[in-house]
């Protein structure tokens, strides 16, 4: 429980933190963000209704599919952080704190990047393309960011169409710079090998695998010392699911024995049909 409380504060921060950057760094140039967030933005541009207005109307349907096909408790914090972003962007005034439409789309894709990398390593989203691209990597194992940024270059050609062709790529290169922040804050391509060695085998068992796509062997095990029978389980999750399963394992049984380490390569079924 107090894991999750701190979870939840950091996605509160870093949500607001991010409506910051909306609203004072690119919004005022009209520079957006990308994905749904971006789409949002136009809307909120063109439309006498607030960008976080549109924000949730455009995340409602994606939200859903996530809440299908991925783990109910991702798309819980990832409901929480859009709804915190929705809510901060109606209060926080838009400002224009420079001129420079260059600096205000380096600087907010900095931060941007920043709030987006904490929200994903906390086990959350965005929302909008962010799901998206999990959803359609569930049963191909395509390249996350490739899909990522495809998805976001529509949202670029249609500023062109709607504003200038200068701001398109003030935010394409916003866009980049995102992308490369929160490459560096959050590297989901990773994978780790968990081993975990622990006398609630049956019900870690179940929590893991109601909250995971991966599949889990289980092998029996005794203590070296103690001669207790114990049982290991051993998976292969991505850097993005190790806050999740380590919130798992202390709240189920905060004495297992946990070893996590890198692994270059996966053969075979890497995710649960």
């Amino acid at each position: 429980m107090r894991h999750r409380f701190r979870n939840l504060i950091v996605l509160f921060t870093a949500s607001v933190v991010l409506a910051f950057a909306f609203n004072f760094f690119l919004l005022p140039h009209e520079v957006l963000s990308g994905g749904v967030t971006g789409l949002a933005m136009i809307f909120g541009l063109l439309t006498p209704l607030s960008s976080g207005i549109w924000l949730i109307v455009f995340n409602i349907p994606v939200l859903i599919i996530g809440w299908m096909k991925l783990g109910k408790e991702f798309i819980a914090n990832s409901v929480f952080s859009v709804a915190v972003t929705s809510v901060a962007m109606l209060y926080v005034p838009v400002l224009q704190v420079t001129e420079d439409a260059l600096l205000s789309s380096v600087f907010g894709g900095v931060i941007v990047g920043a709030c987006i990398g904490t929200i994903i390593r906390f086990y959350g989203s965005t929302g909008g393309f962010d799901v998206i691209g999990l959803v359609l990597t569930l049963k191909r194992d395509l390249p996350l960011g490739v899909l990522v940024f495809g998805l976001n270059s529509l949202v670029v050609f249609a500023s062109g169409f709607f504003f200038t062709w200068e701001l398109a790529l003030y935010t394409l290169a916003s866009i980049y710079i995102t992308g490369i922040v929160v490459d560096r804050i959050h590297t989901r391509h990773i994978k780790l090998s968990l081993m975990v060695v622990t006398d609630q085998d049956q019900k870690l068992r179940g929590e893991l695998i109601g909250n995971l796509i991966r599949g889990i062997t289980v092998m029996n095990a005794q203590g070296g010392y103690s001669n207790e029978e114990r049982k290991i389980l051993y998976t292969v999750i991505s850097r993005y699911e190790l806050a999740l399963v380590k919130s798992i394992i202390q709240d189920v049984d905060p004495r297992a024995f946990v070893s996590v380490t890198e692994t270059v390569e996966v053969l075979g079924n890497f995710r649960r049909s």
